[in-house]
């Protein structure tokens, strides 16, 4: 599709999303790229759109914080922009602390949506555990806000989100007239270049395979440089999002934030301790 096209449509989703709320909802919006991030500020131009905006967001990158707290120094919060309708702030704590310092101080009132992202690489499979991005949208959902991550697979700090910002708002839409479940968020991450289309799926099952790779610095002190690369049990696997961003399509992941494994609980009735 091309981007004219993707503007109509952006035009048209606009307003079925304000017919659907009545009135225009407020969206909070963070991010774990840190407040000049090019991702926050095209996602912030396509929410803008559709309601009112708070951005609360770190002051640097943020990235690999999952859901980590400051909980040992002071959180600071100072006010970067100011328009009708929209607001941002840079936050010197992490992506869960920007949405808990947000929805305690710096917003009136409950936001009607949590939107996390753009992120500036993929956050597909187990990498969910660890990012940033997603640690604030399943912040969102655990106070009761329909929340989204959102990753553009393309690490390059000054990535083309023409093509993404339609599929935001594809996602979005549909959040708005379907709901989301309680405790639930949605891991969405858009692949690089031309998209066929959107896929719901599944994590793939994988694991970072870390090599902590031995240095020296300058003054000829050791230390550690984490690097490794990641480890796919299931290539090829159709229904799983590195499947379906392998393909072109936009992968949509259900997370919940209940970790119990189900099936594990049923059989451990069974243990005598």
């Amino acid at each position: 599709m091309s981007q004219s096209a993707g503007e109509v449509y952006l035009c048209v989703s606009q307003k079925k999303i304000v017919s659907t709320m009545k009135e225009r909802p407020l969206i909070f919006i963070t991010n774990d790229d840190g407040i000049q991030a090019k991702g926050l500020k095209e996602l912030a131009e396509v929410m803008r759109l559709f309601g009112d905006v708070v951005v609360v967001a770190p002051e640097m990158a943020m990235s690999g914080m999952s859901n980590a707290i400051s909980v040992d120094k002071p959180l600071r919060a100072a006010k970067v922009e100011e328009e009708d309708g929209y607001v941002a702030y840079k936050c010197s704590g992490t992506p869960v602390d920007c949405v808990k310092l947000g929805f305690n101080h710096l917003v009136d009132r409950l936001p009607d949506f949590v939107i996390s992202g753009i992120n500036h690489g993929a956050n597909s499979s187990i990498s969910v555990v660890y990012s940033g991005t997603m640690g604030a949208a399943i912040e969102g959902c655990l106070h009761g806000v329909p929340s989204i991550g959102f990753s553009l697979c393309d690490y390059s700090p000054d990535a083309d989100f023409s093509k993404a910002k339609m599929w935001v708002a594809r996602v979005f839409q549909s959040v708005v007239e379907q709901g989301l479940p309680p405790f639930v968020c949605l891991n969405v991450n858009i692949p690089k270049g031309s998209i066929e289309g959107i896929q719901v799926c599944r994590q793939t099952a994988g694991k970072w395979v870390e090599e902590l790779e031995k240095r020296t610095d300058p003054h000829q002190r050791e230390y550690y440089w984490l690097a490794g690369y990641f480890k796919n049990f299931e290539p090829d696997k159709e229904g799983t999002d590195m499947h379906a961003l392998d393909n072109q399509f936009v992968s949509v992941v259900p997370v919940n934030v209940d970790m119990t494994c189900q099936e594990t609980f049923e059989q451990m009735k069974t243990w005598k301790f």
